[in-house]
């Protein structure tokens, strides 16, 4: 069996690489010559990297074309929300242009393969009291540009499903996050600054933003198994939220972190790191997955926040 992993060298996708190895399939997997492989870097002889532009159709038609996939996992995004606001143009490019090119390769070069097209829960966006927790009925009221891109790229999957029969399983994952997640995204920041002050690397200050909303986390461990089994039996067309069903604030993580550190920190806010509209709750409802695959977390999100810790820990004291 032939796996492809868009953005396999991102955080996730390295994460479900290693997963799909223990699986004894074939990983392939698409990057840009400017990625860094840092996440992969142990996986290299196990895998086959292709290099593509979501972008560029061409590049796409050949990638998908060099790895004949039985199965397609489609990561490969401009993630980052804030990075939304000051490139909207370019988020909208990378992931509905690029994954319009992406179902277009497989419907042209007629490949009978199963595609996971993987959104995310900031397409619900504004969500009233009385509407928690999310279902996959809930409307969705997208609150930044990388939201929006993701509602148009949902829909993509349940369009060309109905247009053309191809076999495309849509997810929203809510917030996922563990070793190697970028220190641009909140939690992990927080390890990071955590992990330097450590190293006396950085003075004993943690800059925050916003600390009041609350999220839905999940391992991303859990994710990814999550996703491996939305193409192993989730219904084409269908969508599926997945998340662990508990809400956290930003305060309560930031708060367990601190009480993870070997040091004594200060917090500061900083106004830089505030948004121009935020989503004040997330908190998902994922039965109808959980129904359908027997899919549970199984890692608790104190362990996640510890095994993250390490990993910045590790990587500052390595050099």
């Amino acid at each position: 069996m032939r796996v492809l992993i868009t953005g396999i060298t991102g955080f996730v996708g390295s994460h479900l690489a290693e997963f799909a190895l223990d699986k004894g399939v074939e990983v392939f997997g698409t990057y840009r010559w400017r990625s860094r492989l840092d996440n992969i870097q142990h996986l290299l002889t196990k895998i086959r990297l292709i290099d593509c532009d979501l972008r560029d159709a061409i590049s796409v038609r050949n990638a998908v074309k060099e790895a004949k996939p039985d199965w397609i996992f489609h990561l490969a995004a401009q993630s980052f929300v804030p990075a939304s606001w000051t490139a909207p143009a370019d988020t909208m490019h990378i992931n509905v242009i690029g994954t319009i090119n992406l179902f277009e390769a497989v419907r042209q070069l007629d490949l009978d393969c199963r595609i996971l097209n993987v959104g995310s829960s900031e397409e619900y966006g504004l969500q009233f009291e009385h509407e928690l927790p999310i279902k996959e009925t809930n409307p969705l009221r997208p609150l930044s540009p990388y939201a929006v891109s993701k509602v148009a790229q949902d829909l993509l999957g349940w369009q060309y499903h109905r247009s053309y029969g191809m076999f495309i399983v849509r997810t929203r994952a809510f917030n996922h996050s563990g070793p190697r997640r970028p220190e641009a995204f909140v939690d992990s920041g927080f390890a990071w600054q955590i992990a330097r002050i450590e190293a006396g690397l950085q003075e004993p200050v943690i800059y925050v933003g916003n600390l009041e909303a609350k999220r839905d986390f999940t391992d991303v461990r859990d994710i990814v198994r999550a996703y491996w089994l939305a193409l192993e039996k989730g219904e084409p067309g269908e969508v599926y939220n997945i998340c662990s069903g508990k809400a956290w604030s930003v305060r309560e993580v930031l708060e367990m972190l601190l009480s993870m550190a070997e040091v004594k920190v200060e917090v500061r806010q900083d106004p830089a790191k505030m948004r121009p509209s935020d989503v004040p709750v997330l908190i998902g409802d994922s039965t109808k997955f959980r129904e359908k695959t027997g899919w549970l977390p199984q890692i608790p999100y104190e362990q996640t926040l510890r095994d993250m810790l390490d990993y910045w820990r590790n990587k500052f004291r390595s050099g």
